[in-house]
């Protein structure tokens, strides 16, 4: 299992797990100190975690090189990629057997790594460097992706394809969603309604 792999079903397993918890449970796991319901994130770089932030952690962080390399915050930009298209057949061509996938730049090499979320949990697929040069080529937007801490989200087929660039706790919790809500063979109309939402909520994003 690769190291982006283990930090995503890391993640997203605990997020399927946690229920309601008591306000005084909430707390920052950088400081220890209190830590709001609506909050940030930071990504630990060598434990390939995904850590919950309070603001003053947030602030520390909100530089390139303020982590050293070891910590990183997640970005808040959602930005739904308007112009983008991706047919069938060039999806087709990325060898991707389901019609959502996420995809995420190594800070350390640069490889693009495309995952889909399961009931299981996820399936990795990396790229040849060729196809996501030709996706950046067609879509220049795509160079905006900072390494480790966003990614592509594509969701749909042909002209109702949809993609965006998020932080990666969105996919996070995407994953954590489908595991969740899964039920029979083919997801149900439960996980149908809780997608619904997530894109939803993604484009009221994306309007702020």
């Amino acid at each position: 299992m690769s190291a982006l792999r283990a930090l995503i079903e890391r993640s997203s397993a605990v997020a399927a797990r946690a229920g309601p918890a008591p306000a005084e449970a909430e707390r920052c796991e950088l400081c220890a100190g209190p830590l709001p319901s609506e909050h940030r994130h930071v990504v630990d770089l060598r434990q390939r975690r995904l850590l919950c932030a309070c603001r003053p952690c947030s602030l520390l962080f909100d530089r390139d090189a303020a982590g050293g390399g070891h910590y990183r915050l997640v970005p808040e930009r959602c930005m739904r990629l308007d112009g983008f298209r991706l047919d069938d057949v060039q999806w087709a061509a990325l060898e991707l057997p389901v019609a959502m996938a996420f995809f995420v730049r190594a800070g350390e090499d640069g490889r693009v790594t495309a995952l889909y979320p399961s009931p299981a949990g996820v399936t990795e697929s990396q790229l040849a460097l060729e196809r996501w040069d030709e996706l950046e080529a067609a879509h220049p937007a795509l160079a905006q992706m900072r390494p480790d801490v966003e990614a592509l989200l594509v969701d749909g087929v042909g002209e109702a394809r949809e993609a965006w660039l998020v932080g990666v706790d969105a996919c996070y919790r995407l994953v954590a969603l489908v595991r969740a809500n899964w039920r029979g063979f083919s997801g149900g109309e439960q996980l149908r309604r809780a997608l619904d939402g997530f894109f939803d909520d993604l484009r009221l994003r994306a309007e702020r």
